[in-house]
């Protein structure tokens, strides 16, 4: 599939999205604490994304086609994804979901702001989380930071994922192969798709003007997944945590990519 390299023009409007979905985590950031539900979140969100003139991607959102195993998926409903310790992704924000003091919580947020997509995602500890979910908070975020390091002109796409799966694996953590990051434009999900374990110096080699999400979901335990009934969410088939954080980058002629959805 052919990818569509963006002008400088085009980067400043995806750049504006993104930094709306940057502020929007901050703005967050106080609610994220026990006794708060994800469906509160979920509205908080919201209203704050339409008060900057922008609309939620997420909300109503239809996959094209089936895959892993659903022949037809509901438009989702939520505004926000919401990932409660051993959800993956995809989580939909649910009145009876209430955050507890020692969780850990993935928010995905994506908007459409004058015509073009933002996305990013953060996990949060909700309180006081034990060692080993502060060790997988932080490895996930490190590992998103090794495959952004890679997104350079000249390199490969399996460069990105092979730096992401060394640092997932080599400290004892698992990459999750079946959910991959994306190209973002005027659409949420274009070319081309980013995987999150690789090989160095195999796949297709990165342009100046390519612009993709990095969103590695990273397993304390394996790294096999399960989807509820509600057909959206994806959980540990084991039970044990994930931990997921997200940027949407720009590949540049001149070294390191630009950070669209890094706040300003």
């Amino acid at each position: 599939m052919p990818i569509t390299l963006r002008s400088k023009q085009e980067v400043e409007k995806l750049r504006a999205a993104g930094q709306l979905v940057a502020e929007a985590f901050v703005y967050l950031r106080d609610f994220v604490r026990p006794g708060a539900t994800t469906l509160e979140l979920d509205a908080l969100a919201e209203e704050f994304i339409r008060s900057r003139g922008a609309t939620p991607v997420y909300k109503g959102y239809v996959p094209r086609g089936g895959g892993n195993g659903r022949p037809s998926i509901p438009p989702f409903p939520g505004s926000i994804c919401t990932a409660v310790n051993d959800v993956i992704c995809h989580g939909i924000p649910r009145r009876d979901e209430q955050l507890k003091a020692g969780d850990i919580i993935g928010v995905d947020i994506g908007v459409r702001l004058h015509g073009w997509v933002g996305d990013a995602c953060v996990t949060y500890p909700v309180g006081d989380i034990d060692a080993a979910s502060q060790t997988l908070v932080r490895l996930s975020e490190e590992c998103l930071w090794a495959g952004i390091e890679q997104a350079r002109a000249g390199h490969a796409l399996g460069d990105i994922g092979a730096a992401i799966q060394e640092h997932a694996e080599g400290h004892g953590l698992s990459v999750v192969h079946e959910y991959t990051g994306h190209g973002v434009s005027r659409q949420l999900h274009d070319e081309p798709t980013i995987f999150h374990v690789g090989e160095r110096g195999k796949g297709r080699k990165l342009l100046p003007g390519m612009v993709f999400t990095i969103e590695p979901m990273i397993n304390a335990g394996k790294a096999n997944t399960k989807i509820d009934r509600d057909a959206w969410t994806v959980r540990t088939v084991d039970g044990k945590r994930s931990s997921q954080f997200e940027h949407t980058v720009v590949v540049t002629a001149d070294g390191a990519p630009l950070i669209l959805t890094l706040l300003q």
